[in-house]
């Protein structure tokens, strides 16, 4: 008995520095939230899984999200719907595939939800005319670290529920942090 009573010990006093480095690395995070609310995967109306969906975003307010729940960005060198992002582009800044047609979440206009062939011949979804991207550096759902970045020629931002580009920072949106800016 006494020799249990040791190793208890030793257990519970290794556990406790364990626990304490658990919660703390899932405090705040880094960047772009803006106050975000935790996305939820995007649904439909009648509850099905969405392609694409809207999240609020803090700062940046109502934005759109893959079916993650991760933040989508448009490309302003893209020309219409053709990409203008690939190679070391399309790593860091990952375009929106869907096979099929893309399903728009509540809060979308369907018609406006589309996919246009990439210079691979692979479909990418478009929106309102943007094809959508994902920011590799967005490592959880809320996270907007791409926004207002300029990278590969030009700017990158979120996009609105009604297709709109909105370029406001947020109230704490950091494009500077996670590797954002001219070094790519």
């Amino acid at each position: 008995m006494t020799r249990s009573r040791p190793i208890t010990f030793l257990t519970t006093a290794a556990a406790v520095p364990l626990v304490a480095l658990v919660v703390a690395g899932c405090g705040g995070g880094g960047g772009g939230g803006g106050g975000a609310t935790a996305a939820t995967p995007p649904t439909t109306s009648a509850g099905q899984s969405a392609t694409v969906g809207v999240a609020n975003n803090g700062g940046l307010g109502k934005i759109l999200v893959d079916s993650q729940g991760r933040t989508l960005y448009l490309f302003q060198a893209d020309k219409g719907t053709k990409s203008a992002c690939s190679g070391a582009c399309a790593k860091a800044w990952p375009p929106l595939r869907a096979s099929g047609k893309p399903v728009a979440g509540s809060g979308l206009t369907a018609p406006k939800l589309t996919t246009a062939p990439r210079s691979d011949g692979m479909p990418q979804v478009v929106y309102n005319g943007h094809p959508l991207y994902r920011f590799a550096n967005d490592q959880n759902p809320g996270d907007a670290n791409g926004q207002g970045v300029n990278a590969f020629g030009a700017n990158w931002y979120v996009l609105s529920p009604a297709g709109a580009t909105i370029t406001t920072s947020g109230s704490s949106s950091s494009s500077s942090s996670g590797g954002g800016g001219g070094g790519y």
